[in-house]
């Protein structure tokens, strides 16, 4: 398959690919769009069965990226960089090193931050060798610095709008939600459904993960391949994607599916699956934007955590709005979103 007719590549402006022998970082940096502002998304390092795959997952965050940052009213376009993990080259200052020189050769058309697998130490040695990176340690009141948590407190604030209009709910007090992967976004929302009175069921195939989780609050531990089909209220995907498909989501119990996760649908067609099984879907990239809104304040400065907090507090409203409009329309929710977000680029472009 060629990258100009592979099924996710949607007009991406850009794609690079980089291969530093002399440190063996293998990564690819996808930018999706600019029209809106430089291509802002995180860095991912994975180990992926296929450079095929990665290539795809790289399509596939840009992409969401580019939606993500015009629905949260930022002035980011979109991309994304995945590192490909290997044994042969773990992870080190030598290969950070190379990432951010590969950034910076990029002009500032792509500005970089930590995703799963990267962290706010590794963006501080990124920064040694490029200026257009973000989430850096902060001090003091000033916005920035480790993004999960705005990410998690954005997907707490959705869930509790999402419960209200599918379960008529004012507050998740009570209700059980299943939360799958709690690493840094999974345990910050784990605390603050806790701390609202939910009753909570987790799953992570990280077992340090899992037992921090535990010592922290009371949980029920699940096995992962069992947490997509728990009896639960709400279903808080905070791993990976692709896992709402054609052989998940019939079997899906929870009634409200809304987590950090990225790319959750496998195809746009799984949103109309859940939408005819009563299932109401918080579109991923507008219920996870707190992260990246928070990125967006750090890197153009000026900016304080009570601002971050104020932006991050409107990603209800926007939810509301799409699902009021699934409900008088009789449309998925996902649709209506990406259309939301077409809109607002091609406004843009004019």
């Amino acid at each position: 398959m060629g990258v100009f007719s592979h099924a996710e590549f949607d007009g991406h402006e850009s794609l690079h690919f980089i291969n530093d022998a002399s440190t063996g970082l293998r990564a690819i940096i996808a930018v999706h769009s600019t029209v809106l502002g430089p291509a802002a998304g995180g860095c991912r390092r994975w180990s992926y069965a296929s450079d095929d795959e990665a290539l795809t997952d790289a399509l596939r965050l840009s992409r969401g990226m580019t939606y993500k940052n015009a629905v949260a009213e930022l002035p980011f376009g979109g991309g994304k960089a995945v590192i490909l993990a290997s044994n042969n080259a773990p992870k080190s200052p030598q290969i950070l090193a190379a990432f951010g020189r590969a950034v910076d050769s990029l002009g500032g058309s792509y500005v970089t931050a930590e995703d799963v697998g990267m962290s706010v130490e590794d963006m501080r040695q990124v920064q040694q060798h490029t200026k257009f990176v973000s989430g850096l340690p902060q001090s003091g009141a000033n916005a920035g610095g480790d993004p999960s948590p705005w990410t998690a407190l954005g997907v707490y604030l959705g869930i509790v709008a999402a419960v209200k209009v599918r379960l008529g709910k004012e507050s998740v007090r009570d209700l059980t939600i299943a939360v799958q992967g709690v690493g840094h976004v999974g345990a910050h929302l784990c605390q603050l459904l806790h701390d609202a009175g939910a009753k909570l069921l987790v799953a992570d195939v990280n077992r340090d993960n899992l037992n921090a989780v535990k010592n922290a609050m009371p949980v029920a531990v699940i096995a992962p391949a069992e947490i997509l089909y728990a009896d639960v209220d709400v279903l808080a995907p905070c791993a990976l994607g692709n896992i709402l498909t054609t052989a998940t989501i019939p079997k899906i119990k929870a009634k409200v599916i809304a987590g950090a996760a990225n790319n959750q649908l496998s195809t746009l067609a799984d949103g109309a699956r859940l939408f005819a099984r009563d299932i109401l879907y918080a579109p991923d990239y507008v219920i996870n934007a707190g992260g990246i809104i928070s990125v967006s304040h750090e890197y153009y400065g000026g900016s304080s955590e009570v601002e971050v907090c104020a932006d991050v507090e409107k990603i209800p409203q926007r939810l509301q709005s799409i699902f009021a409009e699934s409900k008088e329309t009789g449309r998925p929710t996902n649709e209506l979103a990406d259309e939301y977000a077409r809109r607002l680029i091609a406004a843009g472009k004019k």
